[in-house]
């Protein structure tokens, strides 16, 4: 049965209380670097604009504790209308895409309850989605955000599309740039591209994922398509081109995580940590190989300068337009951003450390959507481990989601925030719905994932019943209303090593595969009933 659309009592007393990147040049982009790199990489300059709003809460209190929800307050990305201006220029020469034509050219299968087991001795969900192989061990891209139809429709389907989720990766691994003495701007080598074109930074990747019935012989299949994230600009020969989002993670740097992502309407929202969000539009989703035949090289469009382009996503290491062929590190579908919002409070939180302050702008580390208020509300939360001088766990808020399609005036969080109840921190993810808030909380890969339940009294976070088992390194969390289900998906991977905590590459525990990545889901109600 379809979860009721329920309006949330427990705001107002919460309302109450709660108001008393560096830039990386690589061979790649030898025609592509814009002006001004590499500050330009970035889509907003990361100086802050203004002063923080007024606090509704003096500073940290305690775990569960009121949070200044005016310090998530954003202000649309300054860069906004240029953007726009490019995309519309991309966009007249690059054939688009819609999100049901990408989805019927999936080339990547799921498998349904397999074998791996990232749970261990957790209790099994109740269902679980294993990638293909080299995307279940990849040691490039890490898998952290997720989303779904049922967050971008109130009926749940996207025209005829139905039982889509999406999911979110950074590009974590750049052999090469690893071992140069300056890895934030050095360069890969010749020989490292053509060994391997994991070199190249490529940012962020996001995945499409639907249950369907197969075409051909009526059955059930499980299909995905990866698209690569990019953002657009004009070059020096006035053409305007495209590249990744450099998220560049380990070593803990500048750039976009992606550990949260909500699809509402048309519009993809991309958690960018120190900055805010990225907006992303089903509506611009560009088809690189229209004929699906990728050693045709098939023609594109024109740029104000007539010259006619092609495109080639056989060569995995070129990004953008070079000598008027396009290229998209081999993806065939690239979706570029639209927008931005920025943090209003200038961003103090150290770098190179997982601390976080208690006031001031936060960090955008996950993301979801509620559709069981009224309004509609997005999500936002911390990933903080405290230490000496910074005793935060971490703090949540929640924007009503339709302010930020406008992008004409700041937004700020209303009716409540909080710090999170985590004693040691460690949010990976957190979503709600009719007035319990999930939180996933990561354990390694020694033990099984948190997840936590939590309910509003009187302007706190109030915990509710004890922490149910879950995955070993579980991220982001979406809720799929009409099934009932509560997904997440899992981050690590195996490698060389004893255990697969350090640096995301090491290997399972002898006898087992817990570092397998998985998508799963758990019945609401399910979890509901646990002690």
């Amino acid at each position: 049965m379809p979860l009721r659309r329920t309006h949330r009592a427990w705001l107002t007393a919460a309302a109450a209380a709660s108001l008393a990147f560096t830039g990386i040049a690589t061979p790649a982009h030898a025609e592509d670097v814009p002006p001004g790199a590499p500050e330009a990489w970035i889509q907003e300059p990361r100086t802050a604009e203004g002063s923080a709003p007024p606090l509704t809460a003096s500073g940290w209190t305690a775990p569960g504790g009121p949070a200044s929800p005016g310090d998530f307050t954003m202000t649309p990305g300054a860069l906004n209308a240029e953007t726009t201006q490019r995309v519309a220029r991309l966009d007249a020469v690059l054939p688009p895409s819609g999100v049901q034509d990408l989805l019927a050219e999936a080339n990547r299968t799921v498998e349904p309850w397999c074998s791996r087991d990232s749970f261990g001795t957790a209790p099994n969900p109740d269902i679980k989605y294993c990638l293909q192989s080299d995307d279940s061990v990849s040691r490039e891209w890490i898998p952290q955000g997720i989303t779904g139809v049922s967050d971008a429709k109130d009926n749940e389907s996207w025209g005829e599309a139905k039982d889509i989720q999406l999911f979110a990766s950074y590009d974590g691994w750049d052999p090469g740039r690893e071992t140069d003495p300056n890895p934030a701007t050095g360069d890969c080598t010749t020989a490292e591209l053509e060994a391997n074109d994991a070199c190249n930074q490529k940012g962020v990747r996001v995945t499409f994922v639907q249950k369907r019935t197969n075409p051909l012989t009526g059955g059930i299949e499980y299909k995905y398509r990866h698209v690569l994230l990019a953002w657009t600009y004009v070059n020096s020969a006035d053409h305007v081109s495209f590249d990744g989002l450099h998220a560049a993670e380990y070593p803990i740097q500048k750039g976009v995580h992606a550990g949260g992502i909500v699809w509402y309407g048309n519009y993809l929202y991309v958690a960018d940590t120190r900055n805010g969000l990225r907006v992303f539009d089903m509506r611009y989703i560009m088809d690189l190989d229209p004929d699906g035949d990728a050693g045709t090289h098939d023609v594109m469009g024109t740029d104000t300068d007539g010259v006619k382009t092609t495109a080639n996503v056989e060569v995995k290491t070129k990004v953008g337009r070079h000598n008027n062929v396009w290229y998209s590190f081999g993806y065939r579908y690239v979706m570029p951003q639209v927008a931005a919002w920025k943090f209003k409070a200038a961003q103090t939180n150290p770098k190179g450390s997982y601390a976080c302050v208690s006031t001031g702008a936060p960090k955008a580390s996950h993301i979801s959507l509620d559709r069981s208020t009224t309004p509609d509300r997005l999500l936002m939360g911390e990933y903080c481990r405290p230490e000496s001088g910074y005793p935060s766990t971490g703090r949540i808020a929640s924007f009503p989601i339709a302010a930020l399609e406008g992008r004409t005036a700041d937004v700020t969080a209303e009716g409540w925030a909080n710090y999170l109840p985590l004693a040691n921190g460690g949010a990976q993810g957190a979503a709600a719905h009719g007035g319990t808030l999930y939180v996933n909380e990561s354990k390694g890969t020694d033990e099984p994932g948190n997840l936590w339940r939590y309910t509003w009294s009187n302007g706190q976070l109030v915990q509710s019943g004890q922490a149910v088992k879950t995955a070993r390194g579980p991220e982001d969390l979406y809720i799929e209303r009409g099934t009932g289900r509560l997904w997440s998906l899992s981050e690590h991977r195996p490698g060389v090593a004893a255990d697969c905590t350090a640096n995301r590459d090491t290997a399972d525990p002898v006898g087992t595969d817990y570092c397998q990545r998985v998508l799963y889901g758990h019945k609401l109600s399910w979890l509901d009933g646990q002690p």
